[in-house]
């Protein structure tokens, strides 16, 4: 069974009288483990179509599967559970709370879901060793540099132990040393069995997953597939 199925996803936001389309019937079938990229150009629908995979929006039409569960009608609530125990997000901008050290940045998602604190410690120093930050455990973000913050918003991300980690442009914020060493936890990540999908405009980012996607006026394609003729909506 696919981690993750779209099927026919259309996303309409109101501009003015009329509807503008941002997604065009996407289709994407994810299999538990894959490692994928999803590039696009500004205003292509690509962070459109990571807030829906996210549980951040919904599609205005179509239906997505996560883990067979079908995420229709679901209450906010609802889509907010899914996103604090199966997904974890992985951001440009590192998001992390600036009062908070490395440690207790980690361990935020495991406060939502209710993780005694002891055990949050334990494992928010655990995904901290996983991603080379052992020592740094009590360094606030101020005190770190942009890719040691990623760092820590990748151990964030992974541990809750998701079922799916989504990345927005994870290298977009750092220099060339440091996106490396990003792409290089995705990939030990990926070889451990996490199931990736990383939004990017660098075709040398995309180049490290296992299968990339184009999107292009809201319509997903894979590198090998035609694109079809252009529209012009956004």
């Amino acid at each position: 069974m696919p981690i993750l199925k779209l099927t026919d996803i259309c996303k309409d936001y109101q501009q003015g009288r009329e509807p503008v389309r941002v997604l065009k019937n996407v289709n994407l079938t994810v299999e538990r483990g894959d490692y994928l990229a999803i590039m696009g150009p500004s205003g292509s629908g690509k962070t459109t179509l990571m807030n829906i995979i996210g549980c951040l929006d919904v599609p205005t039409s179509g239906s997505y599967e996560l883990d067979g569960r079908d995420l229709k009608n679901l209450s906010d609530d609802a889509l907010a559970e899914i996103r604090n125990k199966h997904i974890g997000f992985v951001f440009q901008s590192f998001h992390l709370m600036p009062k908070l050290d490395a440690r207790d940045n980690v361990a935020l998602p495991l406060l939502y879901a209710d993780v005694p604190l002891k055990e949050r410690r334990v494992r928010a120093e655990e995904a901290l060793k996983a991603v080379g930050l052992e020592e740094r455990m009590d360094f606030f973000p101020n005190q770190l540099s942009g890719g040691q913050c990623q760092r820590i918003a990748i151990a964030r991300a992974m541990v809750g132990k998701p079922d799916l980690l989504l990345a927005d442009e994870p290298t977009g914020a750092l220099d060339t040393k440091s996106g490396n060493q990003i792409m290089e936890i995705f990939r030990r990540l990926s070889e451990e069995g996490m199931t990736i999908i990383m939004i990017t405009h660098e075709p040398s980012i995309a180049a490290c997953a296992d299968k990339t996607y184009h999107i292009l006026d809201g319509e997903l394609r894979t590198e090998t597939e035609e694109p079809k003729e252009a529209g012009h909506e956004d």
